[in-house]
């Protein structure tokens, strides 16, 4: 199982990893995927945003994305935790537990990156992000 931070910021990711790359005397991602990039499609807004980008920290994966334009981003709330796991029964038991008294912000399903992802914020207002990995 995997246990990792989410970062979510509105329109200036790019600049955040440059800052905190250069903060935890880390290396720019190689890889670092935009909007325009999804094979979902995005608008031309969001084009240049980024969908999904990480950083090695101290040895733990810290994931950054931007917003997508016109979201309820709000700073200081744009950190989610971020689960993983090979167990498919695993991440449908935490997302109904977490789900109780919370909000489902995108139901258990599959997605591009994943064949059962969820994302719920819980009755304590955490953002939780559960994804069915293969380890």
């Amino acid at each position: 199982m995997s246990f990792d931070v989410f970062l979510n910021f509105d329109g200036d990711c790019r600049d955040a990893l440059a800052f905190y790359a250069d903060v935890f005397k880390t290396r720019m991602p190689a890889q670092i995927m935009t909007y325009g990039q999804n094979p979902g499609g995005a608008s031309e807004a969001d084009g240049e945003r980024i969908l999904y980008a990480s950083l090695p920290i101290f040895g733990h994966n810290v994931m950054f994305s931007d917003c997508p334009s016109g979201s309820d981003y709000a700073k200081g709330t744009n950190i989610a935790l971020t689960l993983g796991t090979p167990d498919a029964d695993e991440i449908k038991r935490i997302y109904d537990a977490l789900s109780d008294g919370g909000t489902v912000d995108m139901p258990l399903g599959k997605t591009f990156f994943s064949e059962l992802y969820g994302m719920v914020t819980d009755k304590f207002e955490i953002t939780w992000q559960l994804s069915l990995t293969a380890f």
